[in-house]
Formats: C-alpha cells, structure tokens, sequence
C-alpha cells in the first residue's frame, strides 16, 4: 500500500484526535456523536472538537477523522470501519482505517473497440473518464464487392489502426502521469490487437487483457476487473514475502525501525495492529524502542507511541509501502537493498 494519501498527516504536529463512525443514519450519528465527544473532552480543544463535529455529522458513510489544532486534516470514508473508536495521541492512529480502506492499486481500465476507447484512470482522487474519439469514416467493413473491395477494406483497417494508436498515446501519457501497476485492456478482440502493438514498453509491460466487457456493458468487465486486481495485489504481497525470507531481512520493531531510520525499507509488512509501546520524536524516522536512542540522536523528551502507528509514519515519510498479512506474525521489512 502507497502511504502518500496519509502524508499531509505528518505535516502538522499532534496530538491527534482519531475518529472512527460507522454508517448511521442522522438520529444514530448525533447520538453516536455525543458519546464521541464525552469520550474526547478534556483531551482535545474546543476547536478541533468543532471541526470533528462538523465532518463528523454531514456524511452517513461509515468515517475515520483525522485532526489537530482545530482542523479535520484528513477524512477517509469506509466501507467496513471498525467498532466505534475516539482516542487522542501523539501521532494519527490510521491503521484501522489502512487495514480497512484496502490498496489503490494506481490502475487505467480501458474498453477499446474500432472507434476509440473508454479510458478511466485511478491513480489518487476520483477516477478520471476520457473518451478517445474516433476517426469519423471508415469505421466498418461491407460487402459491397467491386474491383475496390480489398482497397476500401484496407482503409477501414487503417482507420482502426489510427484510432488504436490514438488510445495507445493517451495510455502512455497516463501510465507516465499516475506510476500505474497496472492497464487493464478489455474490447473487441481486433481493436485490442492493434492497440498492444503500440503501446510502449512501460504501458505494454503492464497490460491484463480483461475477456468481457464493452463501452454498453460495463457490468461483468467490472467484476472482472475487480478480481483482476486482487489477483495482482495477492500476487505482489507473496512477492514482498518472498523477498523478506529470502533475505533474512529484519523483523521487529526494533530492527524494522532501525532500518526504516536508515531509509533502506521497501515495504513494511504487518500482521494487523499492533498497539506495543515505541518512543518517538517529532522528526518522520525518529522511532526506536529505547528512548535512550532517541536522547543520543537530540530529541530533548522521547515520547510513548503505539508500535504500528509510529512505524507507518516512518513508512510514509521514507517512501516505503505498508502491507498487511497474516503470513507474518510480527512486524517485517523488505528491504530495497
């Protein structure tokens, strides 16, 4: 999982307020509220109580809240959110919310047929559709024979290899744009022949071709697309695991965070929560288990933080991704060299 959604987090210093809702409806949620708010007084100021309130009572979708200093830094809306939760700690407690809201897989789906294409591009924000249009004429083969049969014929291949390159240009720009894992191609069988042949390198490395699905049903080349990306997701997390046994690289907090101040961790992988006592100082890297460590490297007062939660700020600040299984029973990293 990439953490550069959570990085405006670690802009602002805590203490944070974490909220989590589930899905209410307004009399539940301003009742759910209040217990919310007995829970959070004397612990956060009156501003930042308001703009929780605020976030807090506008949406019925299940929520996790993030903020300090009176602002909702982050708000993230949850399918699946965790039993009811308000606390206040140095640092935001997101992994609830990063077990729950599952990877975004930086992705481009496209449904390719001989007059262009259906792009959409996830890659952070909403999904972004274009439409690539088509040449306008000729789009469809006839039988009207003649001596100029084969030569209009040729044409109309022309014209569906104009109109593939055309998709091909847009899906490069994109998978350049967004850094996308994966271009998930589905249309008719011809159009999508044109359009792999020229893809560039980077865009063609990345393509599934997805069997259903057409720009009037969108329904199976969904679910398809769906089960497509879980596929990729658990593929790459056996991948990281691999990685991790293979090289003997570290394990636990102590070590996982050593290597994470050394800016050398990949991916962290996690076996859920963990709620075990780290210390920590305002600087990204700054974790260890020994506040001793922290005193030798200048932090003036080490403070007491949740394992999980200091670790995935180290993550997020160094670039490295987060993955959760239950393949490990403690913290891992992967390391990048």
């Amino acid at each position: 999982m990439r953490l550069d959604f959570i990085r405006p987090l670690y802009d602002r210093r805590g203490p944070y307020a974490s909220v989590y809702m589930g899905a209410l409806t307004v009399p539940e949620r301003k009742a759910h509220w209040r217990s919310v708010r007995d829970r959070l007084d004397h612990q956060v100021d009156d501003a930042t109580i308001e703009a929780l309130e605020e976030e807090a009572l506008q949406a019925a979708a299940g929520r996790a809240l993030f903020a300090t200093d009176g602002t909702v830094v982050l708000a993230e809306s949850l399918a699946q959110p965790p039993d009811e939760l308000a606390t206040c700690s140095p640092l935001p407690h997101v992994t609830p919310m990063l077990m729950r809201r599952g990877e975004n897989v930086p992705h481009i789906r496209v449904i390719v047929d001989h007059a262009g294409a259906e792009v959409t591009v996830y890659g952070g924000g909403a999904p972004r559709r274009t439409t690539v249009q088509a040449e306008s004429w000729p789009l469809q083969k006839t039988s009207q024979g003649g001596w100029s049969q084969r030569r209009y014929e040729q044409a109309v291949e022309d014209t569906w290899e104009k109109n593939a390159v055309a998709v091909a240009r847009e899906i490069d720009e994109q998978v350049r744009r967004i850094g996308a894992e994966l271009v998930l191609v589905a249309g008719q069988p011809k159009s999508r022949s044109y359009l792999l042949r020229h893809l560039g390198t980077q865009s063609a490395d990345r393509v599934t071709i997805v069997e259903h699905g057409s720009r009037d049903d969108h329904g199976q080349f969904e679910k398809d697309v769906e089960r497509a990306l879980d596929e990729w997701l658990a593929r790459r997390c056996a991948e990281l695991l691999e990685r991790h046994q293979e090289s003997a690289a570290p394990t636990g907090p102590a070590r996982v965070a050593q290597a994470l101040r050394e800016g050398r961790v990949h991916a962290v992988l996690m076996p859920g929560e963990l709620s075990a006592p780290v210390w920590v100082g305002e600087g990204g890297t700054q974790v260890g288990t020994d506040p001793n460590e922290l005193r030798h490297w200048g932090v003036a007062e080490p403070v007491r933080e949740r394992a999980d939660s200091a670790l995935v700020r180290a993550a997020a600040m160094t670039d490295a991704e987060v993955w959760f299984t239950d393949d490990v029973k403690d913290v891992a990293a992967v390391l990048r060299y």
